[in-house]
């Protein structure tokens, strides 16, 4: 199983009407990836200090409260490995 956490900069692309130099849409990625199983969770955190809604962002997206902790939660618990691209 494959979780995406993304906080500060990192959120943008889970946002409505997002897209890649090209113009290219993200959603549709996104889209596809959920349909294998992918998650996508957002940092409230990030949230909060970048004066966001939950509203801006794509159905797919997902919310936790922290995503530094969430990554840690995922590594102790879950069995995770962290990947930074």
């Amino acid at each position: 199983k494959i979780v995406v956490v993304t906080h500060s900069k990192g959120v943008d692309f889970l946002m409505e009407g997002a897209a890649d130099k090209n113009g290219n849409p993200y959603n549709i990625n996104v889209e596809a990836l959920t349909e294998r199983g992918v998650t996508f969770d957002v940092c409230d955190i990030t949230l909060k200090s970048r004066n966001l809604k939950r509203e801006q962002f794509i159905p797919e997206a997902k919310f936790v409260p922290s995503g530094v902790a969430e990554l840690g939660k995922l590594q102790a618990r879950g069995g995770y490995a962290y990947i930074k691209p």
